[in-house]
């Protein structure tokens, strides 16, 4: 017995909404928490004539802004290239990114913690802030490892020029920052605090440069002219 026209189509999510409010929230959250960082900037005490030395000791609080402000806009260039695989979106798949958000939205702390470790903290503050943030990055990776993960099983869900492999090959990536942000902290806290520091950035550095997917990123064309 030959099946029947609805039991040929793929399993998966029917009732799509559109990706439209999804993707609006989710650009106020950056936009806030981005924001947001700047609050943790703060003009230093100091006597007649000293202000250039109490800028350049509240340097390394500049530095901890300067690797969030980044890190979050890195964020926000994944987030957008992910939107882009898909056509609509499903409840679970709004839980998802609102496991995403929870990621983002706790930056600022870290932040801030490791600014404070970094200006007025010695070593063991300053390994229990890398350890921290490091800890924060990777837990951020799980749920978009969720997302992939959930795409490649509702094939419906995906706009129509993103296959199987594509999504497949993708969740690479949040299994490589789970992995190296986990072995950054834990480099930051049995080595030296300021190489987990390095290995967050490091990071942070190839989650730009793959934003837009493993295949489609600058790798990708790279690897394409070589061969050419």
């Amino acid at each position: 017995m030959s099946a029947g026209p609805e039991e040929a189509q793929p399993r998966g999510p029917t009732r799509l909404a559109d990706i439209g409010r999804l993707a609006a929230f989710s650009d106020g959250v950056f936009a806030i928490v981005i924001t947001l960082l700047v609050l943790d900037l703060r003009v230093p005490e100091y006597h007649q004539g000293e202000l250039l030395a109490a800028l350049l000791r509240e340097g390394p609080s500049y530095l901890a802004f300067a690797v969030s402000f980044v890190y979050i806009g890195v964020l926000w260039l994944n987030h957008h290239a992910l939107l882009r695989l898909v056509r609509g979106t499903t409840l679970a798949l709004n839980w998802i990114n609102i496991a995403i958000l929870f990621g983002v939205v706790i930056i600022p702390f870290p932040t801030a913690v490791l600014a404070s470790a970094l200006v007025d903290g010695d070593t063991d503050d300053l390994r229990v802030a890398v350890v921290m943030y490091a800890l924060a990055a990777a837990l951020m990776s799980a749920p978009w490892l969720v997302f992939f993960a959930y795409l490649r099983r509702h094939p419906t869900l995906r706009a129509g020029h993103i296959d199987q492999d594509h999504v497949h090959a993708q969740e690479a990536r949040p299994i490589t920052g789970l992995l190296l942000y986990g072995l950054a902290g834990l480099l930051g806290w049995i080595v030296n605090p300021l190489l987990g520091l390095l290995g967050i950035i490091v990071m942070i550095i190839y989650h730009g440069l793959t934003s837009e997917g493993l295949r489609t990123g600058p790798f990708q064309r790279f690897r394409t002219g070589r061969r050419g």
